[in-house]
């Protein structure tokens, strides 16, 4: 068995960063206590907690960024703090042990009221993907997580992977994991599903599982090359889902943070745009000037129905767009929900009809929530969403 390392979580970036040290911690043998305001140096600056139990407050992190849900807020770390300076702006970077970032994220990626199954099986997926994030990071540059494949000047392919971040591992946000810090660990069940799972990972033939997931798969999951590389991966399959359809707002309360409760229709939901205002936004968002559009026809589908390849016809030009995450930035101000709809054209324009929330693939949290509140065990619901998987113990 291997040894827990840290990891270096990217909290936020700005001109300048403001934070509250809640008791003592140590740069270079000079002790700084109380509200500090850094801006940019030339040299990284580390600060140690002078002991385990120190915690440290960020002003005005930013979180959902991109999303119709961000927002800023206060949030309070454990674990030493790393200022760099990067592109004249100071990067705030929280420095801890993996069990304790895990504690952090499966409060923040749902509520720490979940039940103790669904808490256990989102601690060994969310430490899977960390630790294949650090393996990966071991034997390659990180250098950029938008990859395209195209031959053709009318087709765009796109997917956005983990692969983004330079002078850190991981960010804090829904790119990677939600990490809020300890500022929503209020149950002691988050402690005793980190310990009962301590170590433990998802591996396929020896190697460590990308254990995507997402917040609602609509019924069905899709696989993992619909929405990223032409790669497959027997543990991400598409299946039916009898789970996740539920309105049950105690057991949606698991899984949704108070932000996250502010979005009712995501199993099934419903967009209408007028053709002005949607030409106006493909533009916008694409940088492409298809004129009017004049229709929006889905040329490939996934297993869940999420289109992975959309034809838009305009006035000026057509062309085809994928993957999923492509299509559900260029129809909507921040993302659509998912790219499983269907397009009517109505008299004034088009009316997108939507299932699910994300991409689909791996574990769906809401239908995992369900089962766990059915009392089905933590290794059942990963079994379930990872056919193929074992579990392993990595320290």
């Amino acid at each position: 068995m291997g040894k827990e390392r840290d990891v270096r979580v990217g909290i936020l970036k700005a001109p300048k960063v403001r934070v509250v040290f809640h008791s003592t911690y140590l740069l270079d043998g000079q002790s700084y206590e109380g509200e500090h305001c850094f801006t940019p140096a030339t040299e990284e600056r580390l600060f140690v907690p002078a002991d385990s139990r120190a915690t440290f407050t960020l002003k005005e992190v930013v979180i959902g960024i991109g999303f119709h849900w961000e927002r800023k807020e206060e949030q309070t770390f454990c674990g030493a703090l790393l200022l760099k300076m990067e592109e004249e702006q100071v990067r705030a970077i929280n420095v801890v042990p993996v069990e304790t970032y895990l504690t952090s994220v499966i409060s923040s990626e749902m509520s720490a009221n979940a039940s103790l199954e669904l808490l256990k099986a989102h601690a060994v997926i969310s430490r899977s993907w960390l630790l294949r994030i650090l393996q990966s990071s071991i034997s390659k540059p990180q250098i950029s997580n938008l990859k395209s494949q195209t031959s053709n000047p009318q087709t765009l392919i796109r997917w956005y992977d983990n692969e983004a971040h330079i002078g850190f591992d991981v960010c804090a946000d829904d790119h990677c994991q939600r990490y809020q810090g300890v500022t929503r660990q209020s149950n002691p069940q988050v402690m005793e599903a980190i310990e009962a799972t301590r170590g433990l990972v998802l591996t396929y033939e020896g190697k460590v599982c990308d254990a995507r997931f997402s917040k609602c798969c609509g019924g069905m999951t899709e696989v993992f090359e619909s929405c990223w590389e032409n790669i497959h991966h027997p543990y991400l399959v598409a299946k039916p889902d009898p789970y996740c359809n539920t309105t049950d707002k105690r057991i949606l309360s698991q899984v949704l943070n108070n932000y996250d409760q502010e979005t009712t229709d995501f199993y099934r939901w419903e967009v209408h745009y007028t053709t002005e205002e949607l030409s106006a936004l493909v533009v916008r968002k694409s940088g492409i000037d298809f004129g009017r559009i004049l229709d929006l026809i889905p040329m490939e589908r996934g297993a869940s129905d999420r289109i992975i390849m959309l034809k838009i016809i305009g006035e000026k030009c057509t062309m085809m767009v994928g993957k999923e995450l492509e299509i559900r930035k260029w129809l909507s101000e921040s993302h659509l929900y998912s790219s499983a709809f269907e397009v009517e054209k109505t008299a004034d324009g088009f009316t997108l009809h939507g299932k699910g929330w994300g991409h689909g693939v791996g574990l769906c949290q809401i239908g995992a929530a369900v089962m766990g509140d059915q009392g089905i065990p933590y290794d059942e619901i990963l079994s379930f969403y990872y056919p193929h998987a074992e579990l392993t113990k990595e320290w």
